[in-house]
């Protein structure tokens, strides 16, 4: 199944989120540091509820770690900077989709590294800033699953 890679997420809420999402479709989870919150916080267990026994966290020191350890077949990147919607690409089961943190979304940095047609978007009004985290893996990581056919689910 696909891999979900938060990049230094800073809000427990939508990393509980995240958890909560990736249970209930399969998806791997891994957190890239630094994690603005302890993954025993509070705040992360309430909205993951009791979802963590489903889900396999791993928590990397770096992207590049996560990539040598993981070795995805494509990574493609979510940002307000990304030419390409997301719904054009056919998704594969060992993709992984890397997300930002809320306040500041991807460094330039990463986003150099990733070749422009895997920096995808998601469309919304103009003049808007962007989603909120946990609804940009939700809209992203269900639309890889339906295309491959819910495998797994019900």
């Amino acid at each position: 199944m696909f891999h979900v890679v938060l990049f230094q997420p800073e809000i427990p809420p939508n990393t509980g989120n995240v958890i909560r999402l990736c249970a209930n479709c399969g998806a791997g989870l891994h957190l890239i540091r630094p994690l603005g919150f302890e993954l025993s916080d509070k705040h992360l267990r309430r909205a993951g509820l009791d979802y963590h026994e489903y889900v396999n966290v791993k928590v990397y020191d770096s992207l590049d770690e996560f990539i040598d350890a993981v070795r995805p077949g494509r990574l493609f990147a979510c940002s307000t900077k990304g030419r390409r919607n997301y719904s054009e690409v056919s998704f594969r089961p060992d993709d992984a989709l890397l997300f930002g943190p809320e306040t500041r979304g991807l460094p330039a940095e990463v986003l150099a590294r990733i070749p422009a047609e895997q920096v995808l978007r998601i469309p919304m009004l103009p003049d808007n800033r962007s989603l909120n985290l946990s609804n940009s893996v939700a809209i992203m990581v269900y639309e890889a699953w339906r295309q491959r056919g819910f495998a797994g689910g019900q």
